[in-house]
């Protein structure tokens, strides 16, 4: 490349341009648009053109540039993934909305008339290291516009940086705040304190702070690494021995590359005036109306009109979506077959896939068959596991003849299944995500339609395949009943013919594609594309994977369980029985009801339709606290019989003959706030609140050589209400770490917290987490056993002490009112839409809209932490196997157990980064033991 422009020199300046970033923050600051003529997204694209505008008018004072260049990433793969092959391998595939808007962006530069560079094999970093290092070279001088830290290396003579955003110069001194040493030292401190963005593996448990520290005392990288025996801290002085060559990979990849190779000269890159023509012409095609008056009239042109037709309106409309018609459904049974599809699915970009096996058991269940589909209408059944006379559940049937054989198939369809550049689109994908990766394959990256119903219609209805295509596509699908039919007569479906088999697997692929052209359009336009691509997609494989592990369980210490708590129960029916002057049935609530209302005569019997008394467990807990003996014995018994046939039985049946562990399985559209939920077996509803609901957790083991490690957050809920309804006093008291339930106490009843009253507490912890679930006075009084009028004299107390809870509750309120729902720090949009109803509905309605912020913020907050975890444990000997709520367990060798520990924690208390700038500190417990029990 040549130019006529004078050599670049002294007195030249030259401004580069972060591209990518620019990019991203148009992208997630702005809200969604579309051309309205074809639907196009075009909102980075928008907002990355204001931004130029800017730029290109802005008058920049002493900085301003004689040369100016946009500096953009190429693709995903650069020279650092042969040095290191799982560099950024953590980074979720740009959103789907984003995706065409990448090479739009880059016909922006041109038409603003200004340089646009990219380089195939390297990042848009290296390119503006060698771009600042030649200025220097040349005795110019280079302002690089960005604020990645990772350009900060760059900065000193001649180089300095400008953050656009808070619109502030980064020198040398700011460098040094930021990294604790100087910009020549910031690669040593990035190299031993790693990147979990970038996945850069640093040194474990060593961060910013301590790297720098390190830098300072030693120098340099190299020779604290040959000096690391010194270290007298035993755990640091290991981990640098350890991980040494390690931290060395990790300074390649964090070291910018000064001499990329470049095919121009810095002079090309001269500063040039906006060609009116060009630049108006592309904003009028991307029917951006305000800018380009903005610009002809800057310009001193006549601003063109633009319209939302098409602007050759010869063109043909865009085809209508075809019918469901099994007529264009392929039973795809040779290599050539396949192979055309594998062909079709390559030059789409992008497939729907779907799994057909022998369970519902992903742990335990054979494939059937795949089905694919690349565009609607058209789609094809890949059968590998039918079988005809005998059981396909058993495997002592012969296969199906004429099948293509599973290993050639998988072996065919792995490359385009784990191609980063080829979108794999599924309805409730981690199922199929799951069996595939028993098989070897990890598909990457996906999309899943479920979660985008989910994300965009939480609480409104559920999110299954059939619900979905009647309720969007206006389709019913064939019903599974039809091929397998029910109850005893019911078979597998691989004992299906393939003939019936290929439509009803081929709709199911079809549907999901459809089902995905719906839903993608829509993610942006109701602002929900964030929450999906950040908290949504990124779980399945993390959850796969997680439930793949699964957890060791003690069948020995179970049986033992079981046995005394048969015991038990028997002692309780000797003492119920005896308290009831007879003998009965104690697990008949019809019985039961007999004894209390009629025999016994007690006050508050309700009668329903049949005749039979309510004896459930509300009735019983008032019947108790008024001191009714029988109520309480009954309801002890209950517990222990519902934690026998729930957990120590139950438990029994759900290992896996396989592995020897219980793999539960996560819902992640489960909750309407975002919580996950478990089941077969559901794990996290264990009860912890009795000696018995604990000790069940001792059944729940580490393997020989390992320990189980908790890390649960401590009160995040309260911690989030402190924050959201801004909240002086609870605010102060997380920051300096006091008794939360305490200085309640003491802010209520004006009692010291010194020597406080037990039971005081109590009834403040008590008012704490009711609070956050609308609790009422009624609610109060039944959990700390006193009378209702006192109850709700502790609550308008509570009021009175905490204002700005009231304000929280009833500005929430208001808001869920006139939108229809509500919002969590995250963008998480939990819908409401019983709150203008009347009655009890609207009671429950507006306890949930006060709650979900809350509930629904903790959530994400552990999600978030969950998607950041194996990347940041990845060189650790750790596992992550479960979640519960607001807790994260981990089985990890015994000697890496206070290195998980350091991690865990850190990226936990980090999760709420950077979206939401809590004003109250995250604090996570953590804990270990050869048994959760002790873990927790």
């Amino acid at each position: 490349m040549t130019s006529d422009a004078p050599a670049f020199g002294k007195g030249c300046h030259l401004h580069l341009i972060d591209g990518s970033a620019f990019i991203f923050r148009a992208y997630h600051a702005l809200p969604a648009l579309t051309r309205k003529s074809d639907g196009l997204p075009v909102g980075a694209v928008a907002g990355f053109c204001n931004m130029l505008w800017k730029y290109v008018t802005d008058e920049h004072g002493s900085n301003a540039p004689t040369h100016a260049a946009v500096i953009f990433d190429h693709s995903s793969k650069t020279f650092r993934n042969e040095i290191y092959d799982l560099y950024k391998a953590n980074r979720p595939a740009p959103p789907e909305d984003l995706r065409p808007q990448f090479p739009l962006t880059r016909e922006a530069t041109r038409a603003f008339n200004i340089s646009c560079i990219e380089l195939e094999g390297y990042e848009a970093d290296d390119i503006i290291a060698a771009l600042a290092c030649r200025a220097r070279e040349a005795g110019g001088s280079a302002t690089i516009i960005s604020s990645d830290k990772d350009l900060m290396q760059l900065v000193g003579d001649g180089v300095d940086m400008l953050d656009p955003i808070k619109g502030k110069m980064i020198g040398v001194d700011e460098v040094q705040a930021k990294f604790g040493v100087g910009p020549e030292k910031v690669v040593d401190v990035q190299a031993l304190a790693g990147d979990s963005v970038d996945n850069v593996p640093g040194a474990p448990g060593i961060g910013i702070k301590t790297a720098a520290q390190l830098i300072n005392e030693y120098g340099d990288l190299e020779t604290l690494l040959a000096r690391a025996g010194e270290i007298k801290q035993p755990k640091r002085r290991q981990t640098l021995i350890d991980h040494a060559e390690q931290i060395r990979i990790s300074k390649q990849l964090v070291q910018l590359d000064c001499a990329t190779p470049l095919d121009f000269t810095l002079q090309s890159l001269e500063v040039r005036d906006p060609d009116a023509e060009a630049l108006l012409g592309f904003l009028t095609e991307m029917e951006f109306s305000t800018l380009t008056k903005r610009v002809a009239g800057k310009l001193g042109a006549e601003a063109p009109v633009i319209s939302a037709a098409p602007a050759n309106s010869a063109a043909p409309a865009a085809p209508e979506t075809p019918g469901f018609d099994p007529a264009g459904y392929e039973c795809v049974t040779d290599m050539d077959a396949l192979q055309g599809w594998l062909a079709d699915i390559r030059d789409a970009g992008h497939v729907a896939i779907d799994t057909e096996t022998t369970s519902l058991d992903e742990m335990q269940a054979d494939l059937v068959g795949l089905s694919l589909c690349v565009r609607a209408g058209r789609a094809c059944y890949i059968p590998v596991g039918h079988v005809e006379g005998g059981d396909d559940l058993f495997g002592a049937a012969a296969l199906v003849a004429g099948q293509l054989a599973k290993d050639e198939v998988l072996a065919a369809l792995k490359p385009i299944l784990e191609d980063p550049a080829i979108l794999k689109i599924g309805q409730n994908i981690k199922y199929d995500w799951k069996i595939l990766a028993r098989s070897g394959i990890r598909m990457t990256p996906v999309a899943d339609t479920m979660l985008m119903s989910y994300a965009l219609n939480a609480g409104t209805h559920n999110h299954g395949m059939d619900e979905l295509a009647e309720r969007y596509l206006d389709h019913k699908c064939i019903p599974i009943k039809e091929l397998i039919g029910s109850g005893k007569s019911q078979i597998g479906f691989g004992q299906v013919a393939i003939d019936k088999a290929t439509p009803y697997a081929a709709e199911d692929a079809d549907v999901t594609l459809r089902l995905w052209q719906h839903f993608a359009p829509l993610l942006p336009v109701e602002k929900v594309t964030t929450v999906y691509e950040t908290l949504e997609r990124p779980m399945v494989p993390v959850l796969a994977d997680m439930e793949m592990a699964g957890i060791r369980v003690d069948g020995d210490t179970l049986k033992r369980m079981s046995n005394a708590f048969a015991q038990k129960m028997a002692q309780l029916e000797d003492e119920i029985h005896e308290l009831a002057g007879e003998r009965f049935n104690v697990g008949s609530p019809k019985q039961l009801g007999e004894i209390l209302f009629d025999k016994m005569g007690l006050a508050g019997g309700k009668q329903g339709k049949t005749g039979a008394y309510s004896t459930s467990a509300d009735v019983l807990e008032d019947l108790a606290a008024e001191g009714t003996d029988l109520a309480a014995r009954v309801l002890d018994w209950r517990q222990i019989s519902k934690l026998k046939s729930t957990y120590t039985d139950a438990l029994q049946t759900y290992v896996n003959p396989e592995t020897g562990r219980v793999h539960t399985s996560y819902s992640i559209a489960g909750a309407q706030t975002g919580r996950l939920a478990s089941s077969d077996p559901n794990l996290q509803n264990i009860p912890v609140r009795s000696d018995e609901g604990r000790r069940i957790r001792e059944a729940f083991v580490a393997t020989e050589g390992h320990r189980l490690v908790s890390l649960d957050y401590s009160q995040i809920e309260l911690r989030i209400l402190a924050h959201v309804a801004d909240i002086p006093a609870l605010k102060q008291a997380f920051r300096e770490g006091v008794d939360i339930h305490a200085m309640t106490a003491s802010q209520m009843f004006g009692v010291p917290v010194e020597g406080m009253d037990p039971m005081i507490r109590r009834q403040a912890k008590a008012i704490n987490f009711g609070v956050i679930y609308g609790i009422s006075g009624f609610g109060l009084s039944r959990n700390l056993r006193i009378p209702r009028a006192e109850a709700q004299e502790f609550i308008n107390t509570y009021f009175e002490r905490f204002p700005e809870i009231r304000a929280y509750m009833d500005k929430t309120v208001a808001d869920a009112k006139q939108d229809g729902f509500v919002k969590t720090l995250f963008g998480r949009r939990i819908n409401t839409p019983a709150i203008n109803q009347s009655g009890p509905a609207a009671g429950g309605a507006r306890r949930a809209a006060i709650n979900a912020p809350i509930q629904g913020a903790a959530a994400d907050i552990i999600r978030r932490a969950m998607i950041r975890m194996p990347a940041a444990i990845r060189d650790l000997p750790a596992t992550m196997l479960l979640q519960v709520h607001d807790e994260l367990i981990f089985e990890v060798e015994e000697n890496a157990v206070d290195d998980l520990i350091a991690v865990a924690r850190q990226v936990m208390e980090s999760a709420a980064e950077p979206v939401a700038k809590l004003t109250v500190p995250l604090v996570v417990d953590a804990g270990s033991g050869m048994n959760w029990a002790e873990a927790h």
